[in-house]
This record gives structure tokens, sequence and C-alpha cells, in this order.
């Protein structure tokens, strides 16, 4: 199978270089028997460069190029970790991302335009590679009701549609350094390219898998 993943960047950045080995170790894995491309998010570092940037007025396109920034620094953190079994620097374009696939490398994506999720950029790759799956590893196990850190009666789904995730994913904002598992343009392509989805824990190394293999206890989307 094609996989493409989008993990969230503050999986990688909160990470020990032990615990990097083995998020690379489960990847390599998984690509022994399928085409692994992974996107990076930008996590707690980008918020962090975001809130500064704001607190100097800078504007939202600005700032959502400083989140790109920091998504490429975790995307080659995450090369790093994945040694020669990765392309070895991160894939400027959708084109470069499949060329650089060809010999059987895992790929490593940041961000790539302004107004654009790490997850919105993942959907766009899964279709122009022809993924089978995609799968959103994030610091949330599945898609809420509401945000669960905010809203203690959030329920979980564990299966929704497409046009369901669409709905909800409406109520979010597209602010720079957005937290949503996964946002509107997202919830979009997938639905337009029918590529079935998971959103999982990603902080626990064996959802890799289990998102894509199945098994896992996240929220399924098709």
């Amino acid at each position: 199978m094609i996989l493409v993943y989008s993990l969230g960047g503050s999986i990688l950045y909160e990470r020990t270089p032990d615990e990097l080995k083995k998020f690379a170790g489960c990847l390599m894995e998984l690509a022994e028997d399928h085409q692994i491309f992974v996107v990076v998010g930008g996590g707690k570092i980008a918020r962090e460069y975001i809130g500064k940037a704001r607190a100097l007025a800078a504007g939202e396109a600005f700032c959502d190029l400083l989140g790109i920034g920091a998504t490429k620094m975790n995307a080659m953190l995450l090369i790093a970790a994945l040694g020669r079994a990765a392309a070895p620097e991160p894939a400027e374009s959708y084109a470069q991302a499949l060329s650089a696939s060809a010999g059987g490398k895992i790929v490593v994506l940041g961000g790539m335009a302004p107004g654009q999720t790490t997850d919105a950029v993942a959907a766009l790759l899964a279709e122009y590679v022809g993924a089978d799956r995609l799968i959103v590893a994030t610091s949330v196990d599945g898609v809420y009701t509401a945000d669960p850190e905010v809203d203690a009666g959030a329920t979980k789904y564990t299966k929704m549609t497409h046009r369901e995730l669409v709905s909800l994913s409406m109520e979010t904002t597209l602010s720079a350094g957005s937290r949503s598992p996964v946002d509107p343009l997202a919830a979009k392509i997938l639905e337009r390219s029918r590529i079935p989805a998971a959103v999982v824990y990603g902080g626990e190394v064996e959802n890799l898998k289990r998102g894509a293999e199945g098994g896992h206890s996240g929220t399924e989307i098709s």
C-alpha cells in the first residue's frame, strides 16, 4: 500500500533521541511492505514563534511562513532519525516527493504554502501519489465533537464519513498554528478523493502501524 502520514510536530519535538529512533524504526518496518510518505507539522516550536511574531504585529501570511520553517526543522529531525532509509532532505513539491520515492525511500515533507496546514499538505500529497490511506498521528486520540482539552463533555467518534468530517471541520479556524486534528481544506480533499483515513494518538509509536493496518482506537474515516 501507499501510505501517507500527517505527523504532529510536537510528537517529534518533545521526544528524546532514543524515542525518535523508535518512531523511525516503526516507519522503517512499515516501509518493508508499504511505500511511506510523512508530512511533519510545526508543533510547539511553531506555535511559540508564531505567538511572538503576532506580538510583533506580523501578519498571518508571515506567521504561516514562520510555521513552515518550523515544519522543515522537524522534518529534518525525522530524516536524521531515519538515516539512509529516507530521502536526504525534505521534498519541496508533490512531484519531487513522488520522484524521491522511486527507490523505495521514505519521503519526508514539511509545510508547503501559507494558508495550508500540514494536514492539508498530507491530503493533497495522498491525492497526488494515489495513496491507499492517510494516517493523521496527532496529540489527541481521534476526532471529537469538541476540543477535549477545553470541553469535558466532548465525545470521540470511532467512525465517521468524509461528509461528517467536512461538516465538523468547518467550525475550525485557519489561523497560523491552528491545532485542529483535521482542517477544512484537508477534509474537503479527502472527501473529493475518497481516501480512507484514520486519526490516532501519535504519542504511542505502535499507533503508526495500527492506523495503517487496523486495530487502532482512534477515529476511522471513510
